[in-house]
């Protein structure tokens, strides 16, 4: 689908048009201008149409921002609308919650226009046509499944509304809508093509295993462990919905030339020069290239990589060393974070130390790569490397694929659904976690045989522990706090960065600004303060 997006600002004016042109009530269309009467004439001019609903699902800023939702990162400077929700002092006028409803629902205009105007096309393949609409159906019901997750109860429509409609509609209760997602998904998982039955031009649309994982993940968000097995499995022990396997190399599965690997199952396409992203810029090291750190690993999440025996590092025998913290560690920890003497990997193949403690640098007009809190470093004393490109250009702009799905959270579901069934055994336990280990680079038997000692509640610890560790900065930190209950507990108080503070507070572990998070509130966001006074009928969720 790389070769689409080239041709994304040529459907972004065709949109326009067709959004700002009407007729009223004659019945003949100017030829002059783009109409939705004489929009709708070729399949080259629908695909467009098409391919901006695919751009409208999701963007790499909420892809990365979202994580800082998360106890797994700290956004040392500035004032972001996320620092704001993560601090209790959000209100319904926050930026993201606006943001991301508004944008949610331009995409789903997008589909709906896309929907009630494609039949319109004479002398086009019926198949093609139904495959085209199965994909609006499934972005369609990616947005809305974002709506609902956020926000609980949402406005649910089937077709494009009016701008007076637009004013009055109600919000539909989250079973429903989510029922509606469901339905969509489980329709559109047989008509569309898997991803081997795609041509090498069309890849990167939605496939018949993308709409059975995400609908995984709806029943996961849900708690709903029976059908979360049983959707797993359909991806699991089945060739019906494409092959999927995990990728030798988790390293290697996040670099441009692995890119539409097996483990792939959904991403958001970019074209290298053509449409990029340029987040790294400020995610890594100074002295990697980068212009400042606004987005850092926590102590937390370094914490939770275990031991290559598999045993956490405050488990008896695990041979956690404070003073060597990071030798001996899961090897996902040196593929994801940065930490102080980090062997850093430069395009042309050299590698550099990365020394971040004040005052190991052996060369003293080096940049400081820690100064403290709000400064242009890192305010934890840790940087990013998962989702660096060796192959960017300038300012760090990247043309690497952002994985949504893949594979390896689908193993993951199943894993935890089997565990809260009370069902999880070696044969299922080899299946997911062993294999996710073996993939990661552990080689102890120790962490990857099942062990049979072990009860439902230290099972349900190891996973849980195994999802944050290998899903790490692909933004689904925050909605895995939130199904479990846990935000109210991680997410209140102060997160850490390494030791490089005060040994009196906190054993020395930097202590960084305060979280807030209100159980009573915070599960939901607040319905956006700018669309409740267009719409009263909107009403407002619990406590803003």
């Amino acid at each position: 689908m790389k070769n689409i997006y080239t041709k994304y600002k040529t459907a972004l004016l065709g949109v326009a048009f067709l959004s700002l042109v009407s007729c009223n009530d004659l019945d003949l269309s100017p030829t002059s201008k783009f109409t939705e009467n004489n929009y709708w004439t070729s399949l080259e001019k629908a695909n467009l149409i098409l391919n901006m609903a695919y751009n409208q699902m999701y963007n790499n800023n909420y892809f990365f921002s979202t994580e800082a939702l998360s106890d797994n990162i700290y956004e040392g400077r500035g004032l972001s609308d996320e620092k704001r929700i993560s601090s209790g002092q959000a209100d319904a006028a926050n930026g993201r919650f606006e943001n991301e409803w508004r944008e949610c629902y331009a995409g789903i205009k997008t589909c709906h226009t896309f929907l009630d105007n494609i039949d319109k096309l004479e002398n086009v393949d019926e198949e093609k046509k139904e495959n085209m609409k199965a994909e609006a159906r499934f972005i369609r019901a990616y947005l809305f499944f974002r709506l609902t997750t956020w926000y609980g109860d949402v406005p649910l429509f089937f077709k494009d509304i009016t701008l007076s409609e637009s004013k009055t509609v109600t919000r539909t209760s989250q079973s429903d809508v989510l029922a509606f997602v469901r339905k969509e998904l489980a329709e559109v998982a047989e008509i569309l093509p898997a991803k081997e039955d795609y041509a090498q031009s069309d890849r990167g649309r939605a496939t018949s295993g993308a709409a059975i994982a995400l609908l995984a993940r709806t029943y996961l968000y849900s708690n709903d462990w029976a059908n979360v097995a049983a959707t797993c499995e359909k991806l699991i022990n089945t060739g019906n919905y494409g092959q999927y396997e995990l990728f030798p190399s988790y390293e290697g599965l996040f670099l441009p030339e692995n890119e539409y690997n097996n483990e792939v199952i959904l991403d958001i396409q970019y074209v290298p020069v053509v449409r990029t992203w340029g987040n790294f810029f400020d995610f890594g090291p100074l002295s990697a290239g980068c212009r400042l750190n606004a987005f850092a690993p926590t102590q937390e999440l370094v914490n939770d990589y275990v031991m290559l025996n598999g045993k956490a590092i405050g488990e008896t025998g695990s041979g956690y060393n404070e003073a060597d913290m990071y030798s001996n560690r899961d090897p996902r920890l040196t593929a994801t974070i940065v930490y102080h003497g980090y062997s850093w990997k430069n395009p042309d193949n050299s590698t550099q130390t990365i020394y971040i403690q004040p005052g190991t640098d052996p060369d003293t007009e080096a940049l400081n790569e820690y100064r403290g809190q709000g400064t242009n470093a890192t305010s934890t004393g840790y940087y990013l490397r998962k989702y660096y490109d060796p192959t960017s250009i300038t300012d760090m702009h990247s043309g690497l694929n952002l994985i949504l799905v893949r594979y390896a959270d689908v193993l993951l579901m199943y894993a935890e659904a089997k565990n809260e069934l009370g069902q999880m055994d070696a044969t299922v336990w080899n299946a997911t976690i062993r294999a996710i280990r073996e993939r990661a680079g552990f080689t102890d038997a120790a962490a990857l045989e099942f062990n049979t000692s072990l009860d439902k509640e230290s099972l349900r610890t190891i996973i849980r522990r195994e999802r944050r560790c290998e899903l790490a900065i692909e933004g689904l930190r925050i909605f895995d706090i939130r199904r479990w209950k846990t935000a109210e507990i991680v997410l209140n108080g102060n997160p850490h960065g390494a030791k490089f503070g005060e040994p009196g507070i906190d054993n020395g572990f930097i202590r960084l600004e305060a979280r807030s998070f209100n159980s009573t509130r915070d599960y939901l966001w607040a319905i956006p303060q700018s669309q409740k006074d267009i719409n009263p009928n909107l009403g407002q969720n619990p406590n803003y």
